[in-house]
């Protein structure tokens, strides 16, 4: 039996014994060497040849992964490790490290209990580690340090034993300090990463080496050895002397927790229904006899078995040919397969425990972020929130007329595998938006459906996608009236409170839908600071945007409330300066007049009467363009450093920092999205293509009052809209 076969074995045996299981994650910035080090960690446990690793890049099993040489889908697998004479199952989510793609990352930080943070030794602290240690720690995963290019700093920046550990320090307290920024109370003092105790390691993925105090302890390789190995360029010696995949996986089952320990504090974070509910006390004991319950992370598409979910069983045993439930669909969905990943590969089994991470096929009605169970009364798990919006559209169509019914099947799966990826069908014109996070983003979904669907697309430019708000309160309640003039509503509309948007953002606040528990919601809001008879009106929350109903006693008002719901959503779906999603408003029903007869109050009266109502508020109140944002983060040469602030200034930029280490600096600046196509073609010629630059999404801002006409024309006139909006006096009059 060969050893890939009997790890497998061996895993298949640990899969019910869950305080031997580690559910781990490996998260970087890009390029700091993150799926290298994932094929030395499944080399080292006997999945692949040892020769290969850190140049095969299994997990990368995409070509297109394989192409760009980056990672692009969150890939696991699942190892076997011996510490300390017992056996362990790891299983391991290799996550993307570009901004395009942290959803993904988001996604993959639910599934598992710990993450092992790649830092580049030569590049330090990068934004995007910033990023998934925030994202790590929001979701209650504990975070592990591995510095990696260690052989870089010796052998081309020379540094001395001396400088090397000063960069190591430096860069092990600005990790520390992140974690303690924001790390939940009942972990302050307790999560962060030391070098004595092990829970930081060094070495050089790519050629298969690392160490931590404990492992030089228990071997008596000195830190001055592991130099001289590394000056002397005998790194291969080193890699027997101190394999990667022995000091990363000891560190792993050392410092991170078994489900057991780690369901007991994550369930109540990332789960809000009743804790003393059967399937609550199952999932906080990580029990495998009570209900299944199951949140799915991600969809991959396989061209044999077809739709395959991916995410962690927090309770209950799966078996072939069960039937489960995804919340929020009718139907049950029937388990057709079960297996456990290998980057590629799958390895069908029977059965798989609670505290696993697990692949099922069969489950038809699921995308990733929704939750699979087996009681039907089970609240969902918490909606995972994302860093950063899609803020780049473009409109695709079919090359054959005879593919635009594959083409909408496709675009469906597309939505439902990453639900990062927006897709809209415009029934006016019957063209099919794709937004995603960035133009790489969608540049790769793009290739997906071309040459994986085999679907020829068109494309248009990328267009970015706004978003809109109100300046002020608007100054007068605006009456909105229905088309039989029987029913009238009276709406005022401002922008939503900064400590409203704030919660909304952290999770405090539910951050979308109907509110199930008004009672409950309006205590979190007056504590808060809102006023208690505001606070309990609330009804909706929607692309956070609030609707509040501050009505008295008014007749058949409860009746007529759903509609007045479904209106406030399109509204805020098409708002009306340039028909661009709204956010961060507060809407407030502040009086109706409703007719007495239903016949009258039917769909086609209520919502156009509370449709005009909100947007002729909105047109008093001041209507505001907002852009999307990012931060943009570019080190070059000294003597580059000129064109390169001429490039980004000339994109409408702001330049926020400017630091210098030796003879490289490092800008920071703050650009539009808008202006940032073609940076890369453009930043290249500038500096010869020495820049190294990457970009944060940064939330919404106002475009600048010069230009806003200008841009809202542009907008309406390419959605066929006359260039200017309507004004206030329009909606009363329809």
């Amino acid at each position: 039996m060969g050893r890939k076969e009997d790890n497998i074995r061996k895993a298949q045996a640990l899969m019910t014994k869950v305080d031997m299981i580690r559910n781990i994650g490996i998260a970087a910035h890009i390029d700091h060497g993150k799926t290298t080090l994932s094929d030395n960690l499944i080399a080292g446990a006997g999945m692949m040849s040892e020769d290969l690793a850190g140049k095969q890049l299994l997990l990368d099993y995409d070509e297109q992964e394989q192409a760009r040489g980056i990672t692009i889908n969150a890939a696991n697998a699942s190892m076997v490790h011996d510490f300390k004479g017992a056996e362990y199952l790891i299983n391991l989510i290799d996550t993307p490290g570009h901004v395009d793609f942290g959803g993904d990352v988001t996604r993959a930080m639910r599934a598992v209990d710990g993450a092992i943070v790649v830092v580049c030794a030569v590049e330090g602290i990068m934004p995007q580690t910033e990023t998934v240690i925030r994202q790590a720690i929001k979701e209650k995963v504990k975070p592990i340090l591995f510095v990696n290019k260690v052989d870089r700093l010796i052998n081309e920046l020379k540094v001395t034993p001396e400088q090397m550990q000063e960069r190591f320090m430096k860069v092990i307290g600005r990790v520390n300090d992140l974690i303690q920024r924001i790390v939940p109370e009942e972990f302050r003092g307790v999560w962060g990463v030391k070098v004595d105790d092990g829970s930081v390691a060094f070495g050089s993925a790519y050629h298969n080496w690392a160490t931590s105090v404990p492992f030089m302890k228990e071997t008596g390789i000195s830190f001055k050895e592991i130099y001289d190995y590394c000056a002397n360029d005998n790194q291969k010696e080193l890699a027997k002397r101190a394999p990667i995949h022995q000091v990363l996986l000891d560190m792993t089952i050392d410092h991170m927790p078994n489900p057991i320990e780690a369901q007991k504090y994550r369930i109540p974070h990332i789960w809000h229904g009743d804790k003393e509910s059967e399937v609550g006390k199952s999932m906080v004991s990580c029990s495998n006899k009570g209900p299944i319950a199951m949140m799915i992370t991600k969809i991959i598409m396989d061209p044999h078995a077809g739709e395959v979910a991916i995410g962690r069983l927090f309770s209950g045993s799966i078996m072939r040919g069960q039937e489960l439930r995804i919340i929020g669909m009718p139907n049950k969905n029937r388990v057709q397969q079960l297996s456990l990943a290998v980057g590629g590969d799958r390895i069908a089994v029977e059965k798989l425990e609670a505290g696993n991470i697990v692949a099922v096929t069969g489950l038809k009605d699921a995308i990733a972020g929704s939750t699979a169970t087996s009681d039907p009364d089970m609240a969902g798990f918490e909606k995972i929130v994302h860093v950063s919006d899609p803020v780049v559209t473009k409109a695709v169509e079919a090359k054959h007329t005879r593919d635009l019914p594959k083409l909408v099947e496709v675009l469906r799966s597309i939505a439902k595998a990453d639900p990062s990826i927006v897709i809209e069908i415009n029934q006016e014109t019957g063209e099919h938006l794709m937004s995603g996070m960035g133009e790489l983003h969608l540049e790769i979904t793009e290739y997906r459906i071309s040459k994986e669907y085999g679907v020829e697309i068109n494309t248009s430019a990328p267009i970015v996608v706004y978003r809109e708000g109100v300046e002020k309160a608007s100054p007068r309640t605006f009456e909105g009236k229905s088309p039989n003039k029987h029913n009238r509503f009276y709406f005022i509309v401002e922008p939503l409170d900064d400590y409203l948007v704030d919660a909304i953002n952290s999770g405090e606040l539910q951050s979308e839908g109907k509110i199930k528990d008004p009672k409950q919601v309006g205590r979190v809001l007056q504590d808060l600071g809102m006023s208690k008879d505001m606070a309990k009106g609330i009804r909706l929350i929607h692309n956070k945007n609030m609707f509040l109903d501050r009505t008295k006693g008014i007749q058949y008002l409860y009746e007529t409330m759903e509609l007045c719901l479904q209106a406030f959503k399109e509204a805020m779906d098409g708002s009306p300066l340039a028909r661009e999603k709204a956010m961060t408003m507060k809407v407030m029903l502040m009086d109706a007049k409703l007719h007495e007869d239903s016949i009258h109050r039917g769909p086609a009266q209520i919502i156009p009467a509370v449709r005009n109502g909100i947007f002729g508020a909105i047109a008093e109140a001041g209507r505001i363009l907002l852009e999307p944002r990012q931060k943009v983060f570019i080190t070059v040469p000294m003597d580059q450093m000129g064109g390169a602030t001429r490039e980004i200034q000339s994109r409408r930029a702001v330049i926020e920092d400017m630091t210098q280490d030796r003879d490289t600096t490092t800008i920071v600046a703050k650009a539009p999205v808008a202006e940032m196509f073609g940076f890369a073609s453009a930043i290249r010629g500038t500096t010869g293509g020495r820049a190294l630059w990457s970009t944060e999404f940064d939330g919404y801002e106002r475009v600048p009052r010069e230009i806003q006409e200008k841009v809202v024309g542009q907008i309406r006139t390419r959605k066929g809209l006359k260039p200017e909006p309507y004004p206030a006096s329009y909606f009363s009059s329809t």
